[in-house]
């Protein structure tokens, strides 16, 4: 069972430590920001990843954490190229970044699926600003790289109108701050990319957290202004979740279907936190086959349409 936020991985005798994340070989991790990053915060030190012993479906999970220069790294689609492109948050309770499990393992599966994926290592930890409780830097990390991938979708051979968001736990409270909160970026532009939307055209929350006003009411929070034009959306979570409870569900599913927003959620009896898409034999490790069909349905990846099907090769 994962987390919310990184206590429950302490390292100690616990973990390896190791120096900063790199992606496998292959890929080229690309800084966001072309020179300071805005509402730069201390860190307690140099990022580091680190490899924790407890395993999820018989692996290990490696955790990055002080990440203060936020960087994106853009895996090609493998086959067919269905123009396609998705940003990943790893989730981490804007703590750490669970940079495998919740990261280049779904940007593996996207590719496998001729999408083009895009890594999002965004800053953590950060401090709360008042007016964005979350974490202000992380969101300005994702209005970024939606601007850049839009920028390069011509070049990198994307459809600009097919161009979403995914993440888990923290992740997926970030797919619904970058999905409500598109209108004005949190920091001032730096360059062309800037001018281009940062709205997701569709939006994936795995068991996403931050978005239910504890306290007994079914509030959500007003940190996600929910509108008509929030883009459709893919909900997932199970009932018994100890981390982030069912409820962070429940109020985003209403609030879109109160906007009128197309949206689909899914609810299991079982599962828990932080599984990934690692395979269990618990039945909700099977989401990755309802996204793909939910991308079919929402005309993404529908093979009928001319836009979807660009076969040019990655650059």
């Amino acid at each position: 069972m994962l987390f919310v936020t990184c206590i429950a991985f302490e390292c100690g005798d616990l973990c390896a430590q190791t120096n900063a994340w790199q992606p496998s070989p292959g890929h080229r991790q690309m800084p966001i920001w072309p020179g300071a990053v805005p509402d730069a915060q201390p860190v307690a030190g140099p990022e580091f990843a680190r490899t924790h012993k407890e395993f999820i479906a018989s692996k290990p999970v490696v955790l990055v954490e002080r990440v203060s220069q936020p960087t994106m790294t853009v895996y090609w689609p493998k086959g067919t190229n269905t123009g396609v492109a998705v940003v990943v948050f790893p989730g981490g309770g804007y703590n750490c970044l669970a940079i495998d499990l919740e990261g280049t393992e779904i940007c593996d599966w996207l590719t496998s699926r001729g999408i083009t994926a895009v890594l999002l290592k965004y800053r953590v930890p950060t401090l709360r600003f008042e007016g964005y409780r979350e974490s202000r830097q992380a969101l300005e990390d994702a209005q970024r790289t939606l601007g850049l991938v839009r920028f390069h979708a011509a070049e990198w051979h994307i459809d600009p109108h097919k161009i979403g968001v995914l993440g888990f736990s923290a992740g997926g409270h970030m797919v619904t701050a970058t999905s409500t909160r598109f209108d004005r970026r949190l920091y001032p532009a730096v360059d062309a990319a800037d001018e281009e939307s940062c709205r997701p055209d569709f939006a994936v929350a795995l068991y996403p957290g931050h978005l239910w006003k504890r306290g007994g009411k079914l509030e959500l929070n007003p940190n996600v202004p929910v509108t008509s034009n929030t883009p459709p959306t893919f909900i997932l979570q199970a009932e018994n979740d100890p981390v982030d409870p069912v409820e962070n569900s429940l109020v985003y599913f209403m609030a879109l279907k109160n906007a009128g927003v197309p949206v689909e959620m899914h609810l299991y009896a079982q599962g828990g936190h932080g599984f990934g898409l690692r395979s269990t034999k618990q039945p909700i490790t099977e989401w990755p086959r309802l996204v793909e069909k939910w991308l079919g349905a929402i005309g993404m990846t529908l093979e009928s349409s001319p836009a979807n099907r660009i076969r040019q090769k990655a650059p």
